[in-house]
């Protein structure tokens, strides 16, 4: 079903503009439905309201209309100008809501020059164009090559619509697995049922790579640790690709032979989502570390803890092992991130399966520029296990 596309696997729209400006009548009428209160009195929309929905053929995306980025007038509606900016800083698209009746475009202009510097797709819809445009709204709407639209009416939305598929990055976020086997291969995956996989279900990683190998024509095996050395003797022939639980990775490399490629879910959802060689150049790190040092843990999700939870519990317990004493440890779970780093000796991330790419390589911008080293949960616990080098060949000659 649509709805049933998780959010990080949708492309993010982000509708950002003055107040005012006809974004929430763009949300309603690109949803086809009332989602967004819509009122004349400006500052209606004093938080973000998303909305999961499939823009044929552009596929599922999750649109975001935003309050004003003009509501700078008072501590309340700055911080809901830092909300908004965050957000628009998450965008894989942007679409900038340019209203006819605007008499200056000043603030408009420089918007558009953030978006443009960031590398983020623009779209620009003309709202309200029932009205006659203002000069300064006409010139500006001419330049950026702006769609004029009229959300009640619906007029112009169909235009809107293919412009975001033709200004859409085509390759906005990279295969799971699919390019890592062959049609036909088989890719055995270790799974183990533990308190971190609901009843009933996997946990997200597992299921995008059983997807990912059906799309590319291989044959999902599914295995306990337990039965790994069983059925790769089961099989006859060696598989192309054979993936583990980050947790097992010590007794799964143990079980498959050398010219079988291997690594874990979390390594290959970490390449998908962000930029894996920034992350394997921040075990560097690693061995350094001192009892006392600050490491932040950094989840995606806003999960509910497990008893033997992975981020809060067993890493803290085999990091502190490694080093040789207690590091101090900070969670910040799911859109709780820190905007300070300065402190940290350390970031560790999760697989950022919940994430976009985009947001996940922006959360990777803040530790560079300050030249703090990040990682993730996969490579940690497989450089703390000796088993880096062996999980990261499957992607030797290949984009990270």
């Amino acid at each position: 079903m649509i709805g049933d596309t998780p959010r990080g696997d949708r492309l993010r729209i982000v509708l950002f503009g003055r107040r005012n400006a006809g974004k929430s009548s763009l949300l309603n009428a690109l949803c086809g439905q009332p989602l967004s209160i819509v009122s004349s009195v400006p500052g209606t929309t004093t938080d973000a309201v998303s909305k999961a929905l499939e823009i044929r053929p552009l596929g599922p995306v999750l649109v975001t209309d935003t309050a004003g980025l003009d509501d700078d007038g008072s501590p309340l509606g700055q911080q809901r100008v830092e909300r908004s900016r965050k957000i628009l800083e998450t965008a894989d698209l942007a679409v900038l809501a340019l209203p006819s009746d605007a008499q200056s475009t000043e603030r408009e202009e420089a918007w558009v020059k953030a978006v443009k510097e960031r590398g983020t797709p623009l779209v620009v819809a003309r709202t309200k164009s029932d009205l006659i445009a203002s000069p300064a709204c006409a010139g500006l709407a001419r330049d950026l090559g702006a769609i004029g639209v009229c959300s009640p009416s619906g007029e112009g939305i169909d235009r809107l619509r293919s412009a975001l598929l033709d200004a859409s990055p085509k390759d906005w976020e990279p295969p799971f697995l699919a390019d890592l086997v062959r049609p036909g291969e088989f890719v055995v995956m270790v799974v183990p049922v533990d308190l971190g996989a609901p009843k009933g279900r996997l946990i997200m990683p597992q299921v995008k790579a059983i997807r990912d190998c059906l799309d590319a024509d291989a044959v999902p095996v599914v295995c306990k640790e337990h039965e790994l050395p069983a059925m790769l003797a089961r099989l006859g022939v060696a598989p192309g690709l054979v993936v583990c639980d980050s947790q097992v990775v010590d007794r799964a490399s143990s079980a498959v032979p050398r010219n079988i490629p291997f690594t874990t879910f979390s390594i290959l959802s970490m390449r998908q989502k962000g930029d894996l060689s920034t992350m394997v150049d921040g075990l560097g790190i690693v061995d350094n570390l001192r009892p006392g040092d600050r490491v932040l843990i950094a989840e995606s999700c806003a999960h509910h803890p497990q008893e033997d939870d992975i981020g809060r519990v067993k890493i803290p317990r085999w990091l502190d092992s490694h080093v040789g004493g207690a590091l101090h440890y900070t969670v910040f779970p799911g859109c709780a991130y820190p905007d300070d780093l300065a402190g940290y000796a350390l970031v560790v991330h999760c697989g950022a399966c919940t994430m976009t790419r985009r947001e996940m390589l922006r959360r990777q911008e803040g530790p560079r520029a300050i030249g703090v080293p990040m990682t993730n949960y996969g490579l940690l616990i497989s450089h703390m296990k000796g088993q880096l080098p062996r999980v990261l060949e499957p992607f030797q000659g290949r984009a990270a």
